[in-house]
């Protein structure tokens, strides 16, 4: 039987997300947490608004997830975030033993791969879902923005 709930699915899901926050003139980066296929907390950058660095779209989640569940494991939970998460979204990511981490695009800089953070050890990872419609959306984001100023 076919799921119509893949990844694909979800990540388009978490694209909605980083429209919201490209609307608001936020880096455009958005994040849902699945459970039992089900959408169980949706997020997007928020760095601007709450004037917090803290304030990434996978925070966000892990906070309504955790407040969803009523507790702060997530270990039967998949998060599908646009970008590859960064080095504290990664360790937050580590704290909450998430299950499994699908991303989008990949960040080379800053992204928890490159900087060589470690992930829980049961959290399998999967990159490049909508990897170009991710990539697409944060790269006209920041054209925009270079216009501006």
């Amino acid at each position: 039987m076919i799921n119509p709930f893949d990844d694909i699915y979800f990540m388009k899901r978490a694209l909605q997300e980083a429209q919201l926050a490209f609307d608001k003139n936020e880096v455009p980066i958005g994040a849902v947490i699945v459970m039992n296929n089900q959408v169980i907390a949706r997020a997007h950058n928020l760095t601007e608004t709450l004037n917090d660095v803290t304030a990434h779209a996978e925070m966000q989640a892990f906070t309504a997830a955790s407040d969803f569940l009523g507790g702060k494991y997530l270990k039967e939970c998949t998060l599908y975030v646009t970008l590859e998460p960064c080095q504290m979204c990664a360790g937050a990511s580590y704290w909450t033993q998430i299950g499994k981490i699908v991303y989008g695009a990949s960040e080379k800089k800053r992204g928890f791969l490159a900087l060589k953070t470690t992930l829980h050890p049961k959290t399998k990872v999967l990159g490049g879902i909508l990897e170009e419609e991710s990539a697409s959306l944060l790269k006209r984001f920041f054209i925009e923005k270079r216009n501006l100023n």
